[in-house]
């Protein structure tokens, strides 16, 4: 017997009510014996497996969740090792000053031979990874780092300093453009929050290592013991290499079957929106570094506060900066990058503008203020530049990492001249209408008003 198309609930003691496509059978008095076909669920699979591009968390499995929150976890925590050890060459700079009788000048070489290596070489890697995928490049990348530290660690002249900078540069280089696309594949479709949780760890790594450097390394030899460091970070990036690689192996069949993906925009509006967000990345890292370079002189000399208590202000100004890297992500994901980007770049010029003029009490407000809602931009501005170029994920996210590091060492000298010639005061009153520049943000599309081609 066959249900009746008129039947629409479902009894228990009738069995009516269940659509008659699905083939059910029933006896008065029984349950009906659904097919094994309905009653069997469908196989799990991650969302970075079947999640299309705007996928919502409630529209995946807890399995695939749990899966990509674990691949998300383990590149951030390859992050913080990375950027950890990276910021070790900046923490020894006075011990390798005093141990090779460095001239200033020789120390700004050594710094422009890592960030060139760093900085620029990040797009070129993105770009060939973009046609040619490495998974296992992550693990090569910490070997690079994993050189040049040990070469750091022994290292008899100056020019071996340089060499040994060029390969911790060239491992950021490699690794950045790499890791970000895995932060990508592992977002299930939370694009924004995969990259707050890649970047943070990246910002916690900056932090913590000049306090380690400080504790530990005495000497240069003691630098050796940060390869401990290096080694966990091979280890893990060559099982995240091999998570990489399956899901490379499923998506290609996928990719196959759907084509290429074109850019929501004509090619004139992203060149006009990539150059409006180059100009933003400016803004936010050129003001970033009056800050994290030159915030504890700016106390001290203006408040007379010890070292230490500079250093404290400074640590509240970075945890500020982490807790924005965090929540910038998902609140994109949540109510538009745009908007983000707005928010995040000219919301904060009124505390910029205010920040020269007051005491140190709503110094200490104004700056976590600041750092709170300017570390936000950079997540939404890089993966709107990702959406604007689909398909090169290696390439922007290389030429937005590499432009921001440059961006920062620049920044950082050229206001250290401007601090020798004006005064430290002086630094804050000409930055604090950088984020000005987030006007704009108006000359950026609305992606989510633009349907994707194919």
């Amino acid at each position: 017997m066959s249900f009746s198309p008129r039947l629409r609930t479902y009894s228990r003691r009738t069995g009516a009510g269940a659509p008659a496509s699905i083939g059910a059978k029933f006896h008065p008095g029984r349950r009906p014996r659904w097919p094994l076909s309905v009653c069997r669920e469908p196989p799990m699979s991650t969302t970075i497996d079947s999640a299309p591009a705007g996928a919502t968390p409630s529209a995946t499995s807890p399995q695939a969740e749990r899966t990509g929150f674990r691949v998300l976890s383990a590149i951030s925590f390859a992050h913080f090792l990375n950027d950890m050890i990276q910021s070790l060459i900046l923490a020894i700079y006075p011990m390798l000053k005093g141990g090779f009788n460095l001239s200033f000048t020789q120390i700004g070489l050594l710094t422009m031979t890592y960030q060139v290596t760093a900085s620029l070489l990040q797009p070129v890697v993105g770009l060939y990874t973009d046609k040619h995928p490495k998974p296992h490049s992550l693990a090569i990348a910490m070997a690079f780092t994993l050189a040049g530290l040990l070469l750091l660690s022994v290292a008899p002249t100056y020019g071996v300093l340089l060499v040994a900078a060029a390969l911790v540069g060239t491992g950021s280089s490699i690794f950045h453009p790499e890791s970000s696309r895995v932060a990508r594949m592992a977002s299930g479709g939370q694009h924004g929050l995969a990259q707050s949780i890649f970047q943070v760890g990246g910002n916690g790594g900056s932090a913590m290592g000049p306090l380690l450097a400080a504790l530990i390394v005495h000497q240069q030899a003691s630098l050796a013991w940060f390869s401990l460091a290096a080694l966990v970070g091979m280890v893990v990036l060559w099982r995240i290499g091999g998570w990489y690689a399956r899901q490379l192996a499923q998506g290609a069949r996928k990719r196959k079957a759907a084509g290429a993906v074109a850019s929501p925009v004509p090619t004139r509006v992203v060149v006009r929106a990539m150059v409006v967000l180059m100009v933003l990345v400016f803004s936010k890292y050129f003001y970033m570094a009056s800050l994290t370079s030159y915030y504890t002189f700016y106390l001290m000399e203006r408040f007379g506060l010890a070292r230490q208590d500079a250093q404290l202000h400074l640590f509240m100004f970075l945890a500020a900066v982490a807790a924005g890297t965090i929540l910038g992500g998902p609140i994109g994901d949540r109510i538009g990058r745009k908007r983000v980007i707005w928010a995040s770049i000219l919301g904060v010029a009124p505390f910029t503008l205010m920040l020269p003029h007051v005491g140190l009490f709503w110094t200490t407000v104004l700056t976590f203020i600041i750092g709170f809602i300017l570390a936000s931009a950079f997540s939404a501005i890089l993966v709107f530049a990702q959406e604007l170029i689909p398909g090169k994920v290696g390439m922007v996210s290389g030429l937005f990492f590499g432009f921001a590091f440059g961006m920062g060492g620049i920044g950082a000298a050229v206001l250290g001249g401007m601090a020798d010639t004006h005064g430290i005061r002086a630094v804050y009153e000409y930055c604090a209408y950088l984020p000005l520049l987030g006007l704009l943000t108006v000359f950026l599309p609305d992606l989510r008003e633009r349907p994707q081609r194919a």
